[in-house]
């Protein structure tokens, strides 16, 4: 019910306060995040709260399986606002254990917008059939192609002109790769972070 969101609201709002009067007079005053979240829009993943960060510190954009379309002007606009007007230095991108947009991807397609959406998913599953096949179960499986999606979302990140450019001009903002799980509340570093070398390295090949 939305009254008891809004009581919810004044609760927390006059426990903030209370613990630390001058909290919203000085979240007001200044926007200075350290990281850009790019994350699935699932509501067990805020990612403020399982990164362990107040509001301030974390600037998201999410949608369905964190997903990296080359064409969406939602997150592009979003990215490029992070890099050149609040100059973030850890741009993240974070996919989750157990996702419904995952799983979607796997099955048979409904004829719905969302099968559009979740193409570059069924495409990794394509490219990575032989390996997944090796996964022991189809949850297994499911969750391979999460890790996956995050490690190809980096990868386009860092391929957008907003980045190159960033880079160009020396800005050392770095793109990680993480995953959650829902099961332990624990995130995990996939070990694909792509930094400034990245133009340096695309030049000399």
């Amino acid at each position: 019910m939305l009254s008891d969101l809004l009581q919810r609201n004044q609760a927390w709002s006059a426990k903030r306060k209370s613990d630390e009067p001058d909290y919203f007079s000085r979240l007001s005053a200044l926007q200075d995040p350290e990281f850009f979240w790019i994350g699935c829009s699932d509501s067990r993943v805020p990612a403020n709260v399982v990164a362990g960060l107040d509001p301030g510190e974390v600037f998201v954009h999410r949608n369905v399986a964190n997903l990296i379309h080359s064409a969406d002007m939602n997150m592009l606009s979003a990215l490029e606002f992070a890099v050149h007007a609040l100059d973030v230095r850890e741009i993240i991108v974070c996919g989750h254990y157990g996702c419904g947009g995952v799983k979607a991807a796997t099955e048979e397609m409904s004829q719905t917008l969302a099968d559009h959406w979740l193409e570059p998913i069924r495409r990794l599953a394509r490219i990575n059939a032989a390996e997944l096949e090796q996964a022991a179960d189809p949850e297994a499986r499911r969750d391979r192609l999460a890790e996956l999606n995050v490690i190809e979302g980096v990868r386009r990140v860092a391929e957008t002109p907003i980045l190159q450019r960033a880079w160009q001009d020396g800005n050392k903002v770095k793109i990680h790769g993480l995953i959650y799980g829902l099961k332990d509340g624990l995130l995990r570093d996939l070990g694909c972070t792509i930094g400034p070398s990245h133009i340096s390295e695309a030049a000399d090949a």
